[in-house]
């Protein structure tokens, strides 16, 4: 998934497409492939797979996965693919495509706005979004993510590989969750919903900094990188 939003973020930055840099817009990508009905499945089986391994986290928990704090993560987790597994599922059998991004953020930025103390809870929100992304990005420039790496089993001049491919995919992923939590905290400190940004006006944002696409063509690589990386984490991660 990351690799296709990446790959769509690119052709974004060079105007070259038009298509929306976020699920809503991988799963019409994929579609669209000749193998695009294997794909979407594969993809459903590995959400709902993701969402149970997760959920086993949280009941069975090993080492450092003990804490409560790890277990409630692990929770949360398990319902974010859960939804996107259900989601995907939808649009495999035809029964319609999941909302952009753009329009859930949207969307829920402007009912939680309508409620008492909901422009507080929309900042903490963005602001949680930005913490969260200058985290992925401080634990990917420190290589963090070995710790969860069987490193012992790959050669040399694979641990390079996945150690660059982990440090800029990361790097790139917290640069998404930063701009998203800048734009929420934006539209809530104005009362404009409309402020808020899904993960494809997020990408689309970095064109119009000084930069220009550029800097949405370096991200874009970063997010291609990350999805690599994640299929390297399947094969060498420690359990």
């Amino acid at each position: 998934m990351y690799v296709v939003i990446g790959w769509i973020a690119l052709q974004i930055a060079f105007g070259r497409t038009r298509q929306q840099a976020d699920r809503t817009g991988a799963l019409h990508a994929l579609s669209a492939t000749p193998v695009g009905v294997v794909a979407l499945w594969v993809l459903v089986v590995g959400f709902f797979g993701m969402a149970v391994w997760r959920l086993s986290e949280a009941v069975w928990p090993v080492g450092e996965e003990r804490k409560a704090a790890k277990r409630v993560a692990a929770v949360a987790k398990a319902v974010v693919y859960a939804v996107l597994g259900y989601g995907t599922l939808k649009y495999a059998i035809g029964a319609g495509a999941p909302q952009s991004s753009n329009n859930q953020s949207v969307d829920l930025t402007a009912t939680v706005l309508r409620h008492p103390g909901g422009q507080a809870v929309v900042v903490v929100i963005g602001l949680a979004l930005i913490g969260g992304g200058l985290y992925l990005g401080y634990q990917a420039w420190r290589e963090r993510f070995r710790r969860e790496l069987e490193l012992g089993r790959m050669s040399r001049r694979a641990r390079q590989i996945v150690e660059w491919l982990g440090r800029a995919g990361g790097i790139a992923r917290g640069i998404v969750f930063v701009t998203a939590g800048v734009f929420l905290v934006v539209a809530a400190v104005r009362s404009q919903p409309q402020q808020a940004k899904g993960v494809d006006s997020a990408l689309r944002a970095l064109a119009a900094t000084p930069a220009g696409p550029w800097l949405l063509a370096l991200v874009a690589i970063g997010l291609i990188m990350f999805g690599l990386f994640s299929c390297c984490e399947a094969r060498w991660r420690r359990f």
